[in-house]
């Protein structure tokens, strides 16, 4: 990265407004903002005011050229046979990212559902939060609870906020869980829709380890299960009774992906979580259901509307059951040890 700077009176508006010009002629200054720049070139024009002086700095964004010959990781897949990514650390650079989305002034939508015991994980979970995802960006937190007044003060950077929404509790954690994609169903047309860009949909009882940002994003993205990522599709834990709506046959299948955290975009997630809930109501008219709940139906879905992003295990690791291997380069988003019948059933 370089800067050019240049110090110029107040006095000197016709100077100042030539030297914008000039920027603008060459794609360096946006019509949304005085403070980004080519989308092309990864140039930025910033402009303040310091001691009576207008002061505007050129940043020009200098990195390594990519190597066709040279993949930056040989020892995983890096793209799905349908030419989505694959994100694994060594794979982005994120300062071109970062780039890239700030011109398109994002908002994210972060939702978990803290429902009974569950409440006592959101403290971590937002504390990490504001230490490594989406971090420079706007991002509303939607917490889902049955228990408002236990929902935790915590500070929040600038254009981040924390909205409490009720949710209804059930007496049976896999209620609790299927019924997740109706809740995000209906919020993402009653809201999400006009309040932020992007859904991410996550389990409470995790907390963010490193970073986690706008490589994620992408119009749908699922993550790798951390159990099955190495294994065969006859391993998956799909479901395999032909009369529920999640069934999956033996000879098909891509990964099995983990239903604690996926996203895209908001029309997107909507649909995804409308076609699940939809399916879920069908086998309970059926008296089935499905092996993992909603999880078994995400997989289904993502195996016939493939994601367009789907992220390696490093976005969802359990480092306290499957060790640190060599692969993993960095763990984004890990769980939180806990006793799960205990929690489960209060």
């Amino acid at each position: 990265m370089w800067e050019v700077t240049w110090a110029l009176p107040r006095t000197h508006l016709a100077l100042q407004q030539g030297l914008a010009a000039s920027l603008g002629s060459y794609g360096f200054l946006s019509p949304r903002s005085q403070t980004l720049g080519s989308p092309g070139a990864g140039d930025s024009v910033a402009v303040r005011e310091v001691d009576g002086l207008q002061v505007v700095t050129l940043s020009r964004m200098v990195y390594p050229q990519p190597k066709v010959l040279k993949p930056a990781r040989n020892d995983v897949l890096v793209v799905t046979p349908w030419l989505a990514p694959i994100v694994w650390e060594g794979t982005f650079n994120i300062d071109i990212l970062n780039a890239q989305f700030r011109l398109h002034n994002v908002t994210i939508g972060l939702t978990v559902f803290a429902i009974k015991k569950y409440v006592v994980f959101l403290k971590l979970f937002l504390e990490t939060a504001e230490k490594h995802f989406m971090v420079g960006y706007r991002v509303n937190y939607y917490v889902f609870t049955d228990r408002p007044a236990e929902v935790p003060r915590v500070a929040l950077g600038d254009g981040r906020r924390l909205e409490v929404l009720e949710a209804r509790s059930y007496a049976r954690w896999q209620d609790v869980s299927m019924r997740r994609m109706e809740v995000i169903g209906d919020f993402s047309e009653r809201r999400f829709l006009r309040e932020v860009d992007y859904l991410v949909c996550a389990d409470v009882d995790m907390q963010f380890r490193d970073h986690v940002g706008v490589e994620i994003l992408s119009p749908l993205f699922g993550t790798l299960h951390p159990g099955y990522y190495g294994r065969g599709r006859e391993a998956f834990p799909y479901e395999r009774r032909p009369r529920s709506q999640a069934h999956i046959p033996r000879d098909e299948g891509d990964f099995y992906y983990m239903g604690a955290f996926f996203g895209g975009s908001v029309p997107e997630v909507q649909r995804l979580t409308k076609a699940c809930h939809q399916a879920m109501m069908t086998d309970k008219a059926s008296g089935v259901e499905a092996v993992w709940h909603d999880e078994s139906h995400l997989n289904k879905y993502l195996l016939y509307h493939k994601p367009t992003k789907v992220l390696s295990p490093e976005y969802m690791w359990d480092e306290r059951l499957l060790g640190w291997p060599a692969v993993m380069k960095k763990l984004r988003y890990v769980a939180v040890p806990k006793n799960h019948q205990q929690i489960r059933h209060r």
